[in-house]
């Protein structure tokens, strides 16, 4: 077959194709259209999924008459104008594609007024062919209706899902910008049925209220709101618990610069703020809102805008696992859950609080040290200590017994305090054996130097960490390509066989997850260690040996929680026991 140039209705269903998969498709763009033009107030009406019918109106600035044919042709925006635009994109679009694109494989019409217009104008395009502009009644503002999505594209339709899927994807869409756009109010209807109802907000009750209408309650009630800045760089939003993780990702929402993507790099660092404190196979739920300079991302890097690629990945990285990590941690203090009033029969719990908590306990009570088989051995078992503690207790009060060998039942001001005795000894264990390694890991040599064969072009990964893998105790040497010869591993690791772990942390390099892999797998060996030095179930405590495990709970970072992400205490405040037994009534 001979070259020969492509008919411009072709080269619209080939561009449409990129752009336009399916219903949902159609609204990402239209509804990024209208928040491009300053849209306050957005009424989505869909039918049959979207193929049908897909409605859209908005109160935005609209589209001049004799700007409105050029509005459907290819190529034709008003948000980009030359390459330095492109650059540093501050709009949700900017490709000038929709349009033409959705017009060529379904009958469109796009009706708009702009405010001090005599009246509005309106065009249609009914499989890529273009009526004529003629006068609407359409108040300021525009209305964008396609219908028939797919008609001339028969091949396409068919691969469309059920009518819920399909609905269930927009809904979904529209969603996820109202948990960006909170100055906007959404309106989502599907054949006359109201899915969504989102009022514009601009106070913080507001925006916590629109949350929890689309997250759930439960999400936005324990949920950690957090702001880390590093100059022009920032991230907010509001972390799950580690306690509340789920089995899928769905409630994994990140947003850059006000535009929803889905990003490896960051979906990456947040899962890996969670790794002290997250249960095994269980995903956190977070909505996080990342806000940077926009000629440090290229936002041009998909055809539909979902994924980006930034100027400088690894120090981006960096910052979101440390504030996830930071926001999760608190130092010198304690972030516990509470008890779930709610299956207990009584009203809503109390939060606890988060500030420094004073180290109330002499320090010539029980040692915790893991090495020792009795890390539990007592100088000082008398009455007398526990009488010390009670006038010096901190937010996990005083321990007054101990329940079935496994919970120690503390007495404190605002109730009572039930602690999980294992897991939270082997929090506090963990995070000593991490302060101990210190700066530079201790290094065992190895006898023989043990050769790892890598991909050749991994290589390449290991020369920008080798400072990394030396202060986590490595020794390794590129002896040729695609070669490594260790010569000395991390003392912890002296009994085991260093070949995967090498392996894995240049294969997450090659991902952009970087050293903190490296640090992550050392830990989750130190993580081991601990649990396996804990105390164990139906072990007797002495008083003094509960207290100096509260107050050593009380001075250390994610205390709330184990090595495995289960919750080491909850508490029961003296209003919820009231309730629980009548008291008052």
């Amino acid at each position: 077959m001979p070259i020969r140039k492509l008919p411009s209705a072709l080269v619209d269903q080939i561009a449409a194709g990129e752009v336009v998969e399916r219903p949902a498709s159609v609204v990402k763009e239209l509804l990024e259209n209208s928040l491009d033009a300053g849209a306050h107030h957005i009424d989505v009406d869909i039918e049959a999924g979207g193929a049908g019918l897909i409605r859209i109106l908005d109160d935005g600035h609209g589209i001049a008459a004799d700007e409105l044919a050029l509005a459907v042709q290819r190529h034709a925006t008003s948000k980009i104008a030359t390459l330095a635009d492109l650059a540093a994109i501050t709009s949700l679009g900017f490709r000038g594609e929709a349009l033409p694109s959705i017009g060529s494989v379904s009958r469109m019409r796009v009706a708009s007024r702009r405010e001090g217009a005599a009246a509005a104008m309106e065009i249609r395009v009914d499989g890529g062919e273009v009526s004529d502009i003629k006068p609407s009644a359409q108040p300021r503002g525009t209305l964008i209706e396609v219908r028939d999505l797919f008609f001339n594209v028969p091949a396409r339709r068919k691969f469309l899902r059920a009518e819920s899927t399909e609905w269930s994807h927009i809904a979904r869409l529209v969603e996820r910008l109202a948990l960006v756009r909170f100055d906007v109010a959404f309106r989502l209807r599907h054949g006359g049925r109201v899915l969504l109802d989102a009022p514009l907000t601009t106070s913080a009750e507001g925006r916590r209220a629109r949350v929890a209408a689309i997250l759930g309650d439960e999400f936005i009630a324990s949920a950690i709101e957090f702001e880390r800045r590093s100059g022009s760089v920032s991230l907010h939003g509001w972390l799950g618990q580690p306690q509340a993780a789920r089995a899928s990702s769905d409630h994994q929402y990140a947003y850059v610069n006000g535009r929803m993507v889905r990003d490896r790099l960051l979906a990456s660092a947040v899962r890996l703020g969670y790794r002290d404190v997250l249960y095994h196979g269980r995903q956190p739920a977070y909505l996080v809102y990342l806000e940077l300079d926009p000629a440090w991302v290229d936002v041009n890097a998909h055809p539909q805008k979902l994924e980006v690629r930034f100027r400088d990945s690894r120090q981006i990285h960096d910052f979101v696992f440390r504030s996830v990590h930071s926001a999760l941690g608190v130092p010198a203090g304690v972030a516990a859950p509470t008890a779930d009033a709610t299956s207990l029969g009584v009203g809503a719990s109390e939060g606890s609080t988060t500030e420094a908590l004073p180290l109330a306990m002499p320090r010539t009570l029980p040692a915790f040290d893991p090495w020792l088989s009795d890390p539990w051995r007592s100088r000082d078992s008398t009455d007398r200590v526990a009488d010390v503690v009670v006038a010096r207790a901190g937010e996990l009060g005083t321990a007054i017994a101990q329940l079935h060998g496994v919970y120690i039942l503390a007495q404190s001001a605002s109730g009572l305090v039930l602690v999980d005795a294992h897991a939270a000894h082997e929090r506090v264990l963990y995070e000593k054996l991490k302060v101990a390694r210190g700066d530079h890991a201790a290094s065992q040599r190895l006898l023989e130097p043990r050769v790892v064969d890598v991909p050749s072009h991994v290589t390449e990964f290991f020369d920008q960490q080798a400072i990394e893998f030396e202060r986590a105790g490595f020794e390794i040497d590129v002896i040729g390509p695609g070669k490594l010869a260790v010569r000395a591993v991390p003392g912890l690791l002296a009994h085991e066989d260093p070949t995967p772990l090498i392996r894995d942390v240049l294969r997450d390099l090659a991902d952009e997850r970087g050293s903190h892999h490296l640090e992550g797998t050392v830990n989750a060996l130190l993580g081991n260690i601990a649990c396996r030095s804990a105390i164990k179930a139906h072990r007797r405590l002495t008083l003094p040996e509960m207290n100096a495990l509260l107050r050593d709970m009380e001075s250390t970072e994610r205390a709330g929680q184990c090595n495995h992400g289960r919750p080491t205490w909850t508490t029961l405040s003296l209003a919820q026991l009231d309730q629980l037994f009548l008291r008052g009534r």
